[in-house]
This record gives structure tokens, sequence and C-alpha cells, in this order.
């Protein structure tokens, strides 16, 4: 695709600022939700410092050529709660949690390593454009769920903990920023159609804050949104909870062995989704990243990034989607935007109101945003998919078993270990692609 700023590009300051923000904006909701469904005493404003310390470590290594941002990873949920569930103090549970972050960042370091002794090439034959397509296809797809939730809720809860925003005005709001999005991006001129997003989130909030303000006035829990109550009592400036100063006292408590069988096979899986992302990055900007700066760099960025982003935060990170699509729709390429998003999320990591405004967005607003935002990263599977020959039985089971088995929601569960569907998807894919070329290449 054609790029306004590509890898190498410097923007102006006061543009690179906008086009920070809105890298921010994209990758939020989710890098502060995984610390808020862990529990535990979690800090958001944490995750989120240690979101920006794993990115920067994670360019440091790819060389400043990878423009993506690291959030707090999903796939390791149930890791932590297996963490702090068998943890026999809170400091256990959380030296458990940044024990298990190590690990995980050390299954990346030994991939690196034989990568760099092996080589990629491997990789092309185990994951064509006919295995890695429909895969990074089912990655937007596979959250296609979490926009559409997220579209129909606000951010005032009931007491059994359900929306209290009617879903039809959700979805009203909703509609309303990505139609924004769609034409801001499509219409705009210069500026403004690159930051669609931030155009997009602002006309959200603003509708939401008008039904808020009537509903507060009216007595109509249906008409709140946003939840302003959160900004009572909020704290200026205030340092976020490390969870390195939490899990110091407790490193003689864990039990190691507990913790590596917790986290060690969900680096492997995630390991797929890495090449996945980085296939997809790749056929954005027109650089083949595994190799330049090669696999073996963004292996080594996205491990070691996650046991610094860990040490802080305690969430191990991973590569995101969201900024992939925000790269994607914008045609903003540029490094050093990754590099500022991420010195912004550590300031503003220790200012209360700029952090409680972000975390005030409501769902439906983000719900908006990310129907683009997946919806994009589902496209590009797509397009790599174009290149492949449909028309060949062996290709289109391949395609086939992946779509309906990553759409269909197929995942296996192991003791604490669970293969999400996206990882189910791409191993059944690869057997697949093994055995039918295989055959093929047999008959010939």
């Amino acid at each position: 695709m054609n790029l306004t700023y590509g890898i190498k590009d410097k923007p102006k300051f006061g543009q690179l600022i906008v086009f920070a923000l809105q890298q921010l904006l994209a990758i939020l909701a989710a890098t502060i939700a995984v610390p808020s469904i862990v529990g535990n005493g979690m800090s958001q404003s944490a995750a989120l410092f240690g979101a920006g310390v794993g990115t920067i470590v994670y360019l440091l290594f790819t060389k400043f050529r990878s423009p993506v941002f690291l959030g707090s990873s999903f796939a390791f949920l149930g890791s932590m709660f297996a963490a702090f569930g068998g943890a026999v103090s809170a400091e256990a549970g959380y030296a458990g949690i940044l024990v298990g972050a190590i690990f995980a960042g050390l299954v990346y370091v030994v991939i690196a390593i034989v990568v760099k002794v092996a080589g990629v090439k491997w990789i092309d034959r185990l994951m064509p454009a006919v295995v890695i397509g429909p895969t990074v296809a089912i990655i937007g797809l596979s959250l296609a769920g979490n926009a559409i939730s997220d579209l129909q809720a606000g951010k005032v809860l009931l007491e059994d903990g359900t929306s209290a925003a009617n879903p039809y005005i959700c979805v009203l709001v909703g509609l309303i920023t990505l139609f924004v999005v769609m034409i801001t991006s499509v219409y705009g001129k210069k500026m403004s159609k690159l930051i669609p997003f931030i155009i997009g989130i602002v006309a959200g909030y603003i509708v939401a804050a008008i039904f808020t303000v009537v509903g507060i006035k009216t007595g109509d829990t249906s008409l709140q949104i946003i939840n302003f109550a959160a900004f009572k009592g909020m704290t200026v400036f205030a340092v976020p909870e490390f969870t390195f100063l939490k899990a110091y006292k407790g490193l003689k408590l864990v039990n190691y062995a507990t913790i590596a069988v917790a986290y060690v096979p969900v680096a492997f899986v995630v390991f797929a989704e890495h090449i996945a992302d980085h296939k997809n990055l790749s056929s954005i900007i027109g650089t083949d990243l595994l190799e330049d700066p090669g696999l073996h760099r963004t292996l080594l960025g996205d491990g070691v990034g996650s046991m610094a982003g860990a040490f802080f935060g305690g969430c191990p990170n991973t590569t995101y989607g969201e900024s992939i699509g925000c790269v994607a729709i914008t045609g903003n390429a540029s490094v050093v935007t990754i590099l500022a998003t991420s010195i912004i999320a550590i300031v503003i990591s220790f200012f209360g109101p700029f952090v409680t405004f972000l975390a005030s967005i409501p769902n439906c607003v983000m719900g908006g945003v990310c129907i683009a935002l997946y919806g994009f990263i589902a496209v590009s599977g797509l397009k790599m998919v174009q290149k492949v020959d449909l028309g060949e039985n062996n290709n289109l089971f391949v395609v086939a078993v992946i779509l309906i088995c990553g759409i269909g929601g197929f995942s296996l569960t192991f003791g604490k270990v669970t293969l999400t569907e996206i990882a189910c998807a791409l191993i059944l894919g690869i057997i697949t692609n093994l055995v039918l070329n295989g055959k093929k290449k047999a008959e010939a």
C-alpha cells in the first residue's frame, strides 16, 4: 500500500504528538483491560508504563525498523490467574507473574537463537501465504465479538455489573464514531486524513457526554454512558504501583515448576501469533520484517520487551493488532511515531486525570473504532490470500480448515494451558498444508 509516512520518516513535532496519541488511543483499552480482568490489585497505570517500556525495548532490538506497539497480552490471562490462584500470599502471586513473564520471554530468546542459526526459510515453507493469510484474517475476525459487545455497552454499570445505558443508544454512539472515522479517513484532507481515530473518538465522546448529562439531569440511567464518577477523588500525580515493588518479598515462596508449566506452553502459542502479526505488518509496509531486521530480532524484542514490561506492569506484552490496524488505515508507518507513543504512555501513567480520562472513554465508542481496526486486520489477511490459487483443491482445503476452525472458535485446553482458536487454526492449517502439498509434490 502507499504509505504517507515510511518507516524512517519523521513527522513534524506537533503532528508527531497527535499521531502518537492516536496510536495510544488505539491500544489503550486492551492494554489496561488485562490488569482489570486479572484483578488482585494490579495497576492499570503500571501496565501502561510497562507497555511503553516494553515497546522501547522492542524498537531497540529491531533497530527501529518495525512500527508496532507492544501491549498487555490476553493470551497469558490463564497463566496469570494460575500464578495468583496457586500463590500462598499476595507477594507470592506478584512474584509468580513476574517469574512467569521471564520464563515466557526466555522461550522467545531460545527460539530467536534457533532462528539465527537455522534462518527463516523454514518459516516460509511451514507457513506460506496460503497458511498465514487466513490466519491473519482470523486474528481480526476472532476479535469481532469483542468489538460488537463493546458497541452495545457504556461505562456506567448497574449493581449486577452490566451496562446501565440503553444498548440501542450505545450502538448509535458507536456507529457515529465508526462513520466519523470512515468518512474522515476517506474524505479527509491532509492532517485530518491521518488522524481519523482521534477525530472519531472525540466525536463519539462528545455525543456520549451529551446523552450522559441529559441522563444525570433527568435521573434516567439508560442515557448515562460515561462514568464521570471515576474523576472524583483522583490524584493529579501518583507513582504507579509497579509489580517488582510488590514481588520481591515473595520470590522465595514461588513454585517455579508450576509457574513454568503455566507460562512456557503459552509462549510457544504466542510465537505463532508473533509470526502472523509480523507477516501482516510486512505486507502493509512493503518490507519483509522476517528478513530485515530479521525474525530473530523481532523475537528478541518481543521476548525481552515482554519481560521488561512485566517487571513494571506485571503483564507480558505482545505486538498489538490494533497498532498494526492503525498503521494500515492511516498509512503512517513511522517508527518515530511508535517511539513517541511509548514515551507518552510512560509519562501519562503518572498523571491521574489523563489516565482517568482515557479509561473513561465509553466501550461503545471504542467498539465503533475497533470495528474498523479489527476489520482492517481481517482484510489484510484476505489480501494475502489473493496471491493464492484457490482453484487448486490443496490450497482451498487449507484456507477452509483455518477459517472454519478459527471462526468456529475451536480451542483446546490441557490443564492450565489453553490453545486459542488462532493457535489451533494455525496448527491445523500447517498440518493440512504439509499433507496436501506433500501429496501434490509426490505425484509430480
